[in-house]
């Protein structure tokens, strides 16, 4: 559970890292059904920026836990990029999708973490 949790802590270092914002972690150990044990859920303010997270989240975490991710999809439009790292799913957003598919409201019976924006 250890290394789950140093790889959402290197998730949110490489959101952070292109000043991905809106940062929310969603703890899915306690939802029945669940698809994997974390979200990590973020916004980028445009398809660029979301693709400069999307490549920020890759190399970090590959140098600092050694991990790839499984799948990446989204990537041609980049304004809704998921990144599959099996126990944890990463969706990057653009704003206006982010509200419309409202994720965090989707899993109400998670335990979300809203991380701080870095000024």
């Amino acid at each position: 559970m250890n290394d789950i949790k140093k790889l959402v802590k290197d998730i949110t270092t490489g959101i952070q890292e292109k000043k991905g914002s809106g940062i929310v972690i969603a703890d899915m150990t306690g939802v029945d059904g669940a698809i994997c044990r974390y979200f990590v859920i973020c916004q980028g303010n445009s398809p660029l920026q979301v693709e400069a997270i999307t490549e920020s989240v890759t190399d970090y975490v590959r140098e600092n836990s050694g991990e790839k991710p499984v799948k990446v999809v989204g990537l041609t439009n980049a304004l809704w990029v998921a990144m599959d790292y099996t126990d944890v799913m990463v969706h990057i957003f653009v704003p206006d999708l982010r509200s419309y598919y409202n994720l965090e409201g989707l899993w109400e019976d998670a335990c979300l973490t809203k991380i701080p924006d870095l000024e």
